[in-house]
Order: structure tokens, then sequence, then C-alpha cells
């Protein structure tokens, strides 16, 4: 832990309203001192109290550089739990600037990115999940991620997570002192009592697990990918979705030649929506990249969005594309509804079920949906016109019914959305089934208690009890400056 004075510029580099530079360490108030006058000239900040705000000046020696506010919060009441000072100033980048370096003039240096988390950390204010919890609440692009941030800094999988060493660790101490002790603690029913505290603690790590690829798609947004043959529609659905001419669309087939990635917030769901080239049998070597890409982007999809040009025939190309959806949820458009339609929502329910008896599908849950019935079902199928315009309005509430209602949900419980704490619950959850094994194979207490460990361990991985150094500045080296 390092015990020097830190500073920074917390908000961004750009002219603005206020801009704030916040120190923090032992020296904070001192260097505060020297560079900050008020009106009452005998006033000092250290003198103080926490927790007030004062007006006055700041100087370089007799050089004024603004007129700021300054807030004090002396340690431990602090985000870092040491003394910390806060100048807010105008927000010109040429002033923040200015008074930083004066900062960093009479006695501090500049913090590393997320240094001021990194030490609310390692002075015990936070723990790791809601340290990472602050940047993904501050990289937040959409509600439900918001609110699964909000919900894990306030202490969700903390709470869960102590909740199960705290229960680990008891049964540890008591197979420990029953060892030390055997005359006075006795284990003779204890496998059976064991077995039933194990089987609840894996119960609710394994609900937890679950929450995994909910809580990834709340935190990065549902990966979309448009599939379609070329010219059935697909950059001009991207645009509207968009609400700009992103995409070029003109009337040449194979106008998209590679993957076209944007990021859109839909009522307050992220959506990452990936335009592909159009897929058909080419002879074009660029077109065909482009084709493997597409297909490569719709095996890793949260989402395919398969546009059909309702005027035209379906062909082996469309057949193809229908194949890579039996085993996906998608939205099927049936796109040009404005012309003459060849291909109707029954010709499509009919192939696709074709699809699915061909193969041999086994997904119980997999069918066609009605607009009214999405909850157990993987895909449906719906009329648009881009030209026209219709049928997004139902588009937009059949994703969110898809990825809502029974699917993706925010709720308060304690969702894993850190590839970290899925690795390490994981690990936890396995040296249970250990502990399982070695309780049906009636092995010797002592194997139970190391089990017992490993799992305490791997939990105390994911709050920042049994973390390494390397892996705490690696975390903390992906914050922004200044937090």
């Amino acid at each position: 832990m390092k015990t020097d004075t830190i500073a920074a510029i917390a908000t961004a580099m750009s002219n603005s309203g206020i801009g704030i530079i916040r120190i923090s360490g032992p020296e904070a108030l001192l260097i505060a001192d020297k560079i900050y006058r008020s009106k009452n000239a005998d006033k000092k900040l250290s003198d103080q109290k926490t927790h007030t705000i004062h007006y006055g000046f700041i100087y370089d020696g007799d050089d004024f550089i603004d007129e700021v506010i300054v807030l004090i919060m002396k340690g431990p009441h602090s985000y870092t739990a040491e003394d910390t000072v806060e100048i807010d100033c105008h927000g010109g980048i040429m002033v923040v600037n200015k008074i930083l370096e004066t900062v960093i003039k009479y006695g501090a240096r500049i913090a590393e990115p997320g240094e001021f988390t990194k030490r609310a950390f390692l002075n015990g204010r936070i723990d790791l999940t809601k340290a990472e919890a602050v940047m993904d609440l501050i990289e937040s692009q959409n509600d439900y991620a918001l609110k699964s941030s909000a919900n894990q800094l306030k202490g969700s999988i903390y709470n869960k997570i102590s909740d199960f060493r705290a229960i680990i660790i008891h049964e540890i101490a008591f197979i420990e002192s029953a060892l030390d002790d055997p005359e006075h603690i006795s284990l003779d029913e204890y496998p059976e009592e064991l077995s039933e505290i194990v089987d609840n603690l894996m119960k609710e790590m394994n609900q937890m697990l679950l929450t995994f690829q909910n809580g990834k798609i709340l935190k990065e947004g549902i990966k979309t990918v448009i599939l379609g043959k070329p010219n059935a529609g697909k950059s001009s659905l991207l645009n509207k979705l968009l609400g700009e001419e992103r995409a070029i669309v003109t009337e040449i087939a194979g106008t998209t030649r590679d993957v076209l990635e944007q990021y859109i917030n839909l009522d307050g769901i992220g959506m990452n929506i990936i335009d592909t080239a159009g897929i058909r049998d080419t002879e074009d070597i660029v077109e065909k990249i482009g084709v493997d890409k597409a297909m490569k982007q719709a095996e890793d999809a949260d989402l395919l969005l398969y546009v059909v040009d309702s005027s035209k025939p379906l062909d082996q190309d469309d057949f193809s594309i229908m194949k890579m959806m039996t085993e996906k949820r998608s939205i099927i458009l049936l796109n040009k509804s404005d012309l003459d339609a060849v291909v109707s929502c029954e010709d499509i329910k009919n192939k696709m079920q074709d699809m699915i008896d061909s193969d041999h599908v086994q997904n119980e849950n997999f069918d066609y949906m009605n607009n009214d019935q999405i909850e157990n079902n993987n895909y449906i199928i719906i009329q648009t016109s881009m030209k026209d315009e219709t049928g997004l309005d139902t588009l937009v509430d059949s994703i969110k019914k898809l990825f809502i209602n029974g699917k993706i949900e925010y709720n308060n419980e304690a969702n894993i959305t850190n590839i970290r704490h899925k690795e390490a619950l994981s690990d936890a959850f396995e040296s249970l089934k250990l502990v399982k094994q070695s309780l049906a194979d009636e092995m010797p207490e002592d194997f139970l208690s190391i089990d017992l460990m490993s799992a305490y361990i791997s939990l105390g991985k994911i709050i920042g009890e049994e973390v390494e150094d390397d892996l705490v500045n690696e975390i903390f080296s992906k914050f922004c400056m200044g937090k």
C-alpha cells in the first residue's frame, strides 16, 4: 500500500461548466493549505471540520488561478478512507490542468488509473466486487446494466458470498474442533448434517451461476446478428433501428461485403447489432469472405434477425440460413410486405418445422410462436416493410418480450456479470462436489476440511479476501483516470 498523496482530474477533459481535481493521501490537506486562500487570510483548510465546503481562490505563489469551492473529507470517512480534498473549479481544460499542475508542484503525484478506488479497497472501505461495480456503473450503456451495477455496489454479491463463506468456515471450525477434542465433540451424526448443508450451498451457488448468461447480456447487451440473402433489406433494417443512414443501401445485390457493428439502446435494452453480407453461393472472393464472416457471427449470436424478401420464392440460400436458426432465439422478418407476397408466415413455419424434423432437433422449448406467446419458444415471425416502416414497433416489442419476459429480467438478487466471479464461484462449486463425494465414500473428516477450505478460498477471490497483488493491479488498471 502506497502512502504518498495522489491527485487527478475527476471530470472529463472537455470545456464544461465545472471541473473537479481530487487529492487523496496524508498530505492532501497540507497541499491544499499551500494553494488555497479565502477572504479570511488566517483560514487554513486543515483546521476545518470534515465534510465541509469552503469558498475561496487557488493561487500558485502570488499568481491567481481560479475562483473555487473546496470540499474537505477527512479520513477514514472519505471515498478512499484517507484525507481527501476536492477542488471544484471552472471547467475549462486550461484552468483544470493548471490547478492539477499546481497541486503536483506542491507535493502530490499523478494518480494511476483507478488508484482512488484501489485505495478504497486496500484500506478496507469497499470489497473487490463493489470496486468492480464502480467501473461497471461508469460504463453502463443501458438501464438493466445500470441497475445491476448499482445493486452490486450496494453489496448484493458481497453479502451473498460472505454468507456462503460464513457457513463454510463454521463447518471447518467444527470439524477441526472435533478432531482436536473428540471426547467432548462428537462427529457421529455429522456427515448427514453436513451433506444437507452442502446441498443447500450448492443449490444457491448454482442459482447464481445460472444468472451469468443473463448478467452478461445485462452488462454487454444482446449480440444481435442480421442475416438474409442479398438485397432482402438487412441494411435498411439496421438504419431504421439506428435512426440514421449508417449502412449503404442500394438496389445492387451484394452491396454489404463486411460486417458492420453498432450499439443501440432499445427502450433500456442494450443491443450490439451486426449487419452482415448477404448470404448466397457466390464465386466473388471478397463477397465469399463476407458470407463466411456472417456465418461466424451467427454462431456466437444471442439473437438472429432473419430478413426474408417475401416477394421472392425461398431457395437453398434461405434454407441454409434457416438451418442455423434451429437452436437460436430468432425473429424472422417477412420484409417487403408492400409488394405482392409469394412467401407467407405459414410457408416459413412449415419449412422451419421440416428443418427441425430432419435435423432431429431435441429442444422441448423450440416452436413457432405468436406475438402473444413468446415466453417458452425460440422464434417468431412478423411482417415488415422497411419502405413503409411497418412492423418495426412489433419487432421492438418482440425483442423486449423475448429477452425480458421470462428470459432476461432485472431483479434484486445477486446477478453474476463478471467472468472472474463466475470462474471463482464455479471452482467453489466443484470443491463442494468433492465434499459430497468424500461423504459418500465415508472418507476421513480431514478430507472434508480440505475441500471445504478450498471452496472458502475460491469464494474469497470474488470479494478480494484471497487475491494476489497482480490481479488487483490488473483489475484497477482498467479504470478511468481520477477514479
